[in-house]
């Protein structure tokens, strides 16, 4: 009788996984940077698109997070106990 191989677990990057969002329907979503200070100068407009979450651009960017944070799209942050 042959061992069972075990499947080894895939290391999320945090960083990636903070900052990303995967949507039901597979998009990458992210949310702007500089949000943080120096914003007395901006807009209100401009203010408000810092809260909003924009599409990646690019799919080879959306494949380079979905690598970096292989479970994102799989799990919830806080699941139902």
């Amino acid at each position: 009788m042959a061992k069972k191989q075990k499947k080894f677990k895939l290391k999320t990057y945090k960083a990636a996984a903070k900052r990303f969002t995967i949507t039901g329907t597979g998009k990458v979503m992210r949310t702007k940077g500089g949000k943080s200070h120096l914003r007395r100068r901006r807009s209100a407009r401009a203010k408000s698109q810092y809260s909003e979450m924009h599409e990646v651009a690019t799919s080879t960017e959306a494949k380079r997070v979905k690598r970096l944070a292989p479970y994102l799209g799989k799990y919830k942050q806080n699941p139902p106990a």
